[in-house]
């Protein structure tokens, strides 16, 4: 596994492919108060891409923002229903299309509750993540090596789970019902920057 650090954008003539695993670190659980501070890429070939943002870096970071509204390109999150969100607070750029492993993960493992990251990386990929770094302070001026090895962890197995996935949601008969839910989630993430998260605007 390599780690790029990357400040303010990506490099310009980078190449990530067709498809590219995807993940966000913020100041807290609010993007309407907490600030987007990293955002994680990964083509799925074992390596990783961070970029830092700093306040002033969101308006510059045309590389990074192109590439996440690139229509050509699938982004794949573990609960992009926030990930879309912050995205689209503080980049401006509404993210689409996009592959939700934490839903496709809800729509096949009906047996059991536990369908966080770490858990189905487990289940499904025998792989084990620490999420020890979770809470740490994202905005700092310089992200420890453990910081950063947290982050990649979290993009370097996306493209992987999604294929498990999709055999389940396949075997299932819940494909199309999950790209649904999928392409709904840019909007999903607009209506609870809006306000609509609690009360949802679903609810009765």
């Amino acid at each position: 596994m390599t780690i790029h650090l990357h400040i303010g954008d990506l490099p310009d003539g980078l190449d990530l492919g067709s498809s590219i695993a995807v993940d966000t670190e913020t100041l807290g659980l609010k993007p309407q108060r907490d600030r987007l501070c990293l955002v994680q890429i990964s083509s799925g070939d074992g390596n990783a891409h961070l970029v830092k943002l700093a306040p002033g870096d969101y308006a510059r970071a045309k590389n990074l923002k192109a590439l996440l509204k690139n229509r050509k390109v699938l982004k794949i999150f573990h609960f992009a229903r926030f990930d879309v969100a912050a995205i689209y607070k503080y980049l401006g750029v509404r993210c689409a299309p996009v592959y939700c492993t934490k839903i496709a993960a809800k729509m096949t493992r009906t047996y059991t509750e536990r369908n966080g990251l770490k858990d189905i990386l487990r289940d499904l990929l025998g792989v084990e993540i620490s999420k020890q770094q979770q809470t740490s302070d994202w905005g700092q001026e310089t992200l420890s090596d453990e910081q950063q090895n947290y982050a990649a962890g979290d993009v370097l197995y996306l493209h992987a789970l999604k294929a498990k996935l999709d055999a389940l949601l396949a075997r299932e008969g819940r494909t199309e019902l999950a790209q649904a839910c999928f392409d709904f989630l840019p909007t999903r993430g607009e209506l609870d920057l809006l306000g609509w998260e609690d009360p949802d605007i679903f609810e009765h």
